[in-house]
């Protein structure tokens, strides 16, 4: 299977190229979301793409937003290429790996929720004591599991770093009701899905939910949910509290780069193919541990 780093789709309107998806305008009511093989690390687009990465990350939130549709409403009208219209359908280099969503207003934050100390959160717990305003107890240690999973929105950065955020200032921004349905939709969403990862073997530790708003005023459940991407995803089998995890996600990825002599400015540094190949093996992993399936 040859690698897309970047879609060509005659006919359909490029309206946003992101660090991973290409998005297109079908209609007035529509977009297409094209996962390529791009990955970003440290906030910088990678010279190499990993194989089979965009299918897994289009395959595996389908998966989720169709188990968890009774949770929150979602945006997703199909993600098998051949009910698309064409030229979507005919193409085979998008086989796979596009989304044929529903159009919204994206809400610009990310609802963060965290069962586990790791990442942004176990460097804020470090420096204060607390994450997003969450005071934790003393003495926790780098990801170790929390009492109770946090909620910890964050800034939806077009470019650099996504900051964290209280509650409080995430309910000055989108208002006390919305506030209160996203936090109460995300935290529902994550206890559901890291109780299911959990029985085929994978802690979900952490992940991020984006939503939007449709034409009708209803919030749905958009962009990807529940991937390697926006998750941290680690082997139970091997989980012990005091160190990072062995994962099913690119941060395989990001401690290869740490080894580098690379400031983590653009241009990113090429991936060596055992690397890449490393990758992508976890992201397919991952889509068959939790679905069964293999791509």
């Amino acid at each position: 299977m040859r690698t897309l780093s970047t879609s060509e789709i005659p006919g359909l309107k490029l309206v946003h190229r992101g660090k991973v998806r290409d998005v297109y305008e079908v209609d007035e009511e529509r977009l297409l979301l094209v996962a390529t093989d791009r990955l970003s690390a440290f906030d910088c687009v990678l010279p190499t793409p990993i194989e089979k990465k965009g299918a897994v990350l289009t395959q595996l939130s389908a998966f989720w937003f169709k188990k968890f549709a009774n949770i929150v409403p979602n945006h997703l009208i199909t993600a098998d290429t051949a009910e698309m219209p064409e030229p979507i359908a005919s193409d085979p280099k998008l086989a796979g790996r596009c989304s044929l969503v529903r159009r919204t207003e994206v809400i610009p934050f990310e609802c963060v929720v965290r069962g586990y100390l790791e990442g942004s959160g176990w460097k804020d717990y470090k420096a204060t004591g607390s994450v997003s305003g969450h005071s934790l107890p003393k003495g926790l240690m780098q990801c170790d599991r929390l009492l109770e999973p946090i909620f910890t929105p964050a800034t939806k950065a077009a470019a650099g770093h996504d900051e964290n955020i209280t509650g409080l200032e995430f309910k000055a921004a989108v208002g006390a009701e919305t506030a209160a349905t996203l936090k109460a939709a995300s935290k529902k969403l994550y206890i559901a899905a890291a109780e299911y990862a959990l029985e085929k073997g994978i802690i979900i530790a952490d992940t991020k939910f984006e939503f939007g708003i449709d034409a009708e005023g209803n919030i749905l459940l958009i962009d990807e949910i529940l991937t390697p991407d926006s998750s941290r995803f680690w082997d139970a089998g091997k989980y012990e509290a005091g160190h990072a995890q062995p994962s099913f996600d690119k941060q395989f990825v990001r401690e290869y780069l740490e080894t580098l002599d690379w400031d983590k400015t653009p241009p990113a540094p090429p991936l060596p193919p055992e690397i890449a190949e490393a990758t992508s093996q976890r992201y397919l992993d991952a889509y068959y541990i939790l679905t069964g399936k293999a791509l």
